[in-house]
């Protein structure tokens, strides 16, 4: 069950955190990897890891928010099977102190990234006769988090860019669905703390942990099984769909 064999899967922001997880993971099942990302010497660690352990990935640098590299690189895959948009950034502040600047950066990454990665993908898909996308949204797409306000503005689009295509797209066998994790231990945590809170790393990161019911941070590689169901011939009846991957935070508060 769960095998990507024979698939080719483009994983944007594979060079750490959760893409990279997931990056791993569909190659360990069997998928041909493609990563995009900015951050060189994470991508190539992971391809490195992956090709060590006898699976097949490449790395290709990309700004996913400019289109035309992103079709220049996906005009040298064969064909795209799997699309999954990882890639994004964060920004802590609420409308008031959210500069113009800040806003921008956001939106071009993780709103525009998406569209351009999956706009490109999906003629791919249509000529190939079919294929599946997968959007990391967050939670913050459904609920109001303090001092979120230029991220959660991205990941309520990346949910309504999803249901969209998942729309548009279900009579080319084109599956499009989404996943909303809460916090996840991922290097940017702890560059986060260290950088806000230095001196404090540990009890910031036990309180933080601590704001899902569950009672601590998820991992990269339980987001990276959720991935894996979505993306394979198992889950071919879901789509648009968001799925919530966060320790009861959404739910049971």
């Amino acid at each position: 069950m769960f095998s990507l064999t024979h698939k080719t899967a483009v994983i944007t922001g594979g060079g750490s955190g959760i893409g990279q997880a997931i990056a791993r993971l569909f190659a360990k099942q069997g998928a041909e990897v493609i990563i995009l990302d900015l951050n060189e010497t994470g991508a190539s660690q992971t391809v490195t890891d992956i090709l060590r352990e006898g699976g097949k990935a490449v790395f290709y640098r990309c700004d996913v928010s400019d289109q035309s590299e992103v079709k220049k690189v996906l005009d040298l895959a064969s064909k795209v099977d799997i699309l999954v948009n990882s890639a994004g950034v964060s920004h802590v502040g609420k409308l008031e102190n959210t500069s113009e600047a800040d806003f921008d950066r956001i939106f071009r990454v993780n709103v525009k990234g998406v569209y351009n990665c999956m706009s490109v993908a999906v003629e791919k898909m249509k000529k190939q006769g079919g294929g599946v996308i997968l959007n990391l949204a967050s939670v913050a797409s459904s609920v109001g988090i303090p001092d979120r306000f230029a991220y959660s503005m991205s990941k309520g689009a990346v949910l309504t860019m999803t249901l969209s295509v998942a729309r548009d797209y279900i009579d080319q066998k084109i599956r499009c669905n989404c996943i909303s994790p809460g916090r996840v231990h991922t290097p940017f945590v702890d560059d986060f703390l260290k950088k806000n809170y230095a001196g404090q790393e540990k009890e910031m990161f036990e309180k933080l942990a601590k704001t899902q019911p569950i009672g601590r941070m998820g991992t990269p590689e339980e987001m990276a099984t959720l991935a894996l169901y979505l993306c394979s011939d198992e889950a071919g009846f879901v789509t648009g769909a968001d799925y919530s991957i966060d320790g009861g935070f959404v739910s049971l508060k």
